[in-house]
């Protein structure tokens, strides 16, 4: 969630102050309780993943903006370039985790994917099955920590596959992310330890398709 907050920044331009704006970052509530979505994932993981790591991202982002736009106002060029790591590692953070907690759903509230996704994931991968196969093996094989994700492809109007280091949003490939994935160990590590694979490969059982949809009607 955003919010727009008018800073205490001014900037002085030929005797007069001009104030600056920025938005700041909100963490975002969870649609579910923290427990609702084991066995996948545990409740203990979901409240330090969303409380602790999202909060710090949200955090960080704003304090980020606050000095990026302090710079901007006296005309600190080197510090405002100096800024634009942590701008992109914790606004990377808070956007990504946003659309992770919609991707998800309670096992009890989980249904297949249908109509025009469908269509689109057998008419781009074969079958559902096959693109879950695509997207787990390229995550599983992310160096580190990263994203996975499902992305539409507004050029060629097809669905594709990628992945992306650290906190980078998925639109730095070129795709606008309609499904992501968490590789994080913090996302998994207390329940899975170092299989990262089974956590991958379980998460599709709490996949929130409905939302997924949503997504790709407004990419499209």
């Amino acid at each position: 969630m955003l919010r727009r907050a008018a800073s205490t920044l001014a900037r002085r331009t030929k005797g007069s102050i001009t104030s600056r704006s920025f938005v700041t970052a909100e963490l975002p509530d969870l649609e579910y309780d923290f427990s609702a979505l084991e066995p996948v994932i545990s409740g203990e993981i979901m409240e330090l993943h969303h409380q602790k790591h999202h909060k710090a991202y949200v955090t960080n982002f704003n304090v980020a903006q606050e000095k990026l736009a302090e710079a901007q106002a006296k005309g600190d060029f080197s510090t405002a370039i100096a800024m634009q790591p942590a701008i992109k590692f914790n606004g990377g953070g808070h956007v990504n985790h946003s659309m992770f907690w919609k991707c998800l759903t309670a096992p009890k509230d989980y249904a297949l994917p249908e109509g025009a996704l469908l269509k689109m994931i057998e008419r781009d991968f074969g079958s559902l099955s096959a693109m879950q196969d695509t997207f787990t093996a390229a995550t599983v094989a992310v160096q580190g920590s990263g994203w996975g994700w499902l992305g539409y492809d507004k050029a060629n109007k097809r669905l594709a596959v990628t992945t992306t280091a650290n906190q980078d949003p998925c639109v730095t490939t070129g795709l606008t992310p309609i499904l992501g994935v968490d590789v994080w160990e913090h996302a998994y590590y207390l329940q899975y330890k170092n299989l990262r694979p089974d956590y991958v490969k379980n998460i599709w059982k709490i996949i929130n398709w409905k939302n997924v949809a949503e997504n790709l009607n407004s990419a499209m």
